[in-house]
């Protein structure tokens, strides 16, 4: 297979997301631009409006620049919910576009050619409409969007490639918005999803902001002090809740320190200090635990299942990593959840082999997937009738006969309806036709069919028709998100023409950070060797130094890397000479220069990370000084 026919596997999730590819029919997970295996489901925009920033970068702006900042978007998708920053309003799939976007870019970059296919995962309870705007977002991003998946079922795919025999799996899916509970039978390669069900509304993000909130009581309450409307300090109660939940994943207590939480009206500093155990985070969490229990023994019901009849228990999704999630987990199903599947990769991976399988790369396995809520039409009182009921594979055809509710009709009109409530009001209207040409009787006396075809695709066929007159119509129903085919052709067109100027954005922050760094390197080399280098040597990289810095405050980014280039070239020369003679200055190494060069490289190691915290922190400011 060529690269340019590759199809990348993207999990795209609330708090993280992940790419995958094939490679050599195994899936591999590809990294971001910055290294990392997980790429923050964040945007940064800068308070121009002409630029932003995604992923780690972003994930740093949350707390010094949260009002230009968007994060959790997957929770909103598929609504008619917007975002606004600053005096801009965004939908959730423009946001999600970007966050598509960085994944895409990044993946063409490793794979060393663009790549425009991809098969994206989506939380099993989805209704049509949230799928529907995943793809409008996969399409502004430049993607074309093979196929939409359920994450459990990604995830049973990857886990059971190397687990071929007969057996009924569970899969716990927790991720940062969403708990989805899906059951699968898989035998010789084909995975048969016999039912799944979950909470749109339930994740991760619930447990941080349950710590938060009482963190925030905690300190309101010894300091009688109102954090309500200081935004900087309630993103900061979040952030350090996130951290303390991790911690509490290995540890039995966790620290939080926030110095300078609040600064009141006469300069008065409060600080924040406190210790919270696991057993007070599951306390304060146990209420979200027990939301996970109906949605389990339902999936169980709607497959007929028992957990005795279920042979494994896979959890994924970061969120499982909390002790208790999976204790819980193990004692509903009486049995011990599966260990070696990373449960932030797995979901990635087995997009990727979706794709190879629909690509025909991968031929030894197969999907039978299901739908996850019920499809049927609107009653005249106002009932939902069901003609294709949840956790039906797909694709799947099914039928009913209708009457007229009411003498001499000659035409009908027929709700198509999606969800579970008894009260078609209650659930989502997909879409209307109608029906004319029924011969005129009393009513009841019509006999109508209304059949349902539903596709691989998830596209809804509908065809109605008169047993007598033989008048019938169709419709072929793909979902809708909110957006027109022109808002999608103008998004796609916004996005490829800031493409550039976002890519000169980051670039820019890039090659600003690679400065500072290699500046730091110029005055470390200068402290480590003073004594052994001559006045040539150190004035060399002086000059260099003051060259960076004066590119740094004025020039663009080809001539800040042009100096960088220069003055990584003095200093590695330096370094080599080390061993030489000493026609450059300086002399031969000793025991006590070498403990002094494994002092100051630990001091530099140490003081690595606040710096680019710095760097990353004074983002907006950049943007805005810059125009960008």
């Amino acid at each position: 297979m060529s690269k340019s026919q590759i199809t990348i596997g993207i999990d795209l999730g609330t708090t993280n997301s992940v790419v995958a590819m094939l490679e050599g029919n195994e899936p591999i997970i590809l990294p971001t631009a910055e290294g990392s295996l997980l790429c923050p489901s964040v945007v940064s925009f800068s308070e121009t409006g002409k630029g932003y920033v995604v992923g780690e970068v972003a994930k740093r702006q949350l707390i010094v620049n949260p009002d230009y900042t968007v994060s959790s978007i997957k929770r909103i998708i598929g609504t008619d919910e917007t975002v606004t920053v600053g005096k801009d309003i965004y939908t959730p799939e423009q946001i999600s576009a970007m966050i598509l976007k960085k994944l895409k870019d990044d993946a063409s970059e490793y794979i060393g050619e663009e790549v425009t296919q991809a098969v994206i995962t989506v939380p099993a309870y989805f209704n049509d409409s949230q799928r529907q705007s995943t793809r409008d977002a996969g399409k502004i991003a430049g993607l074309n969007v093979l196929r939409i998946i359920n994450e459990p079922t990604a995830a049973a795919i990857s886990y059971g490639l190397q687990n071929e025999r007969d057996h009924t799996v569970l899969v716990w899916d927790l991720g940062g918005g969403t708990f989805d509970v899906s059951v699968l039978h898989i035998q010789d390669g084909v995975f048969k999803v016999l039912a799944t069900t979950g909470d749109n509304h339930l994740g991760g993000d619930d447990w941080d902001n349950a710590l938060a909130k009482y963190l925030r009581h905690q300190f309101e309450s010894e300091n009688n002090i109102s954090l309500e409307e200081e935004n900087l300090a309630l993103h900061r109660l979040v952030d350090a809740a996130e951290k303390a939940k991790i911690e509490l994943s290995t540890l039995e207590t966790a620290e939080i320190n926030l110095p300078f939480l609040h600064v009141s009206e006469d300069e008065t500093a409060y600080h924040f200090n406190a210790k919270i155990t696991r057993k007070e985070f599951e306390a304060i969490t146990a209420s979200l635990r027990e939301r996970m229990v109906q949605p389990t023994w339902q999936a169980l019901s709607d497959a007929s299942l028992t957990p005795e009849n279920v042979d494994e228990v896979l959890l994924i999704g970061g969120s499982t990593k909390t002790p208790s999630v999976r204790l819980m987990a193990e004692e509903i199903m009486k049995k011990s959840a599966i260990s070696g599947v990373n449960p932030d990769l797995a979901v990635a991976m087995g997009a990727a082999l979706q794709g190879g399988i629909l690509s025909g790369e991968v031929t030894n396995m197969s999907l039978l997937d299901v739908t996850p809520l019920s499809l049927g039409v609107e009653m005249a009182n106002g009932g939902f009738a069901r003609i294709i009921e949840r956790n039906s594979n797909v694709p799947y055809n099914a039928s009913r006969t209708f009457t007229t509710s009411k003498d001499n009709q000659t035409a009908v009109t027929i709700n198509l309806i999606q969800g579970e409530r008894d009260l078609a009001a209650m659930n989502k209207k997909l879409e209307s036709f109608t029906l004319e040409g029924i011969r005129k009787a009393k009513r009841g006396l019509p006999r109508i069919d209304v059949i349902f075809h539903l596709d691989d695709e998830g596209i809804l066929h509908i065809t109605a028709k008169d047993q007598i007159t033989k008048a019938e119509n169709s419709i072929s129903v793909v979902a809708h998100s909110g957006l027109t085919d022109k808002d999608v052709e103008r998004m796609v067109k916004e996005a490829e023409e800031m493409a550039n100027t976002d890519k000169s954005i980051i670039e820019s922050i890039l090659v600003h950070k690679d400065a500072e760094n290699t500046l730091k390197e110029a005055n470390r080399t200068l402290q480590l060797y003073k004594e052994r280098l001559n006045h040539t040597s150190k004035q060399h990289i002086i000059s260099k130094t003051s060259i960076l810095r004066y590119n740094l405050n004025n020039g663009d980014s080809a001539q800040i890397k042009l100096a960088i280039k220069d003055l990584e070239g003095e200093i590695v020369r330096v370094i080599g000479a080390m061993d030489t003679t000493n026609s450059v200055g300086l002399t031969t190494t000793t025991a006590a220069a070498a403990k002094e060069e494994e002092l100051l490289a630990k001091q530099e190691e140490e003081a690595q990370q606040s710096e680019a915290d710095a760097l990353l922190a004074s983002l907006p400011e950049y943007l805005a000084a810059s125009g960008k």
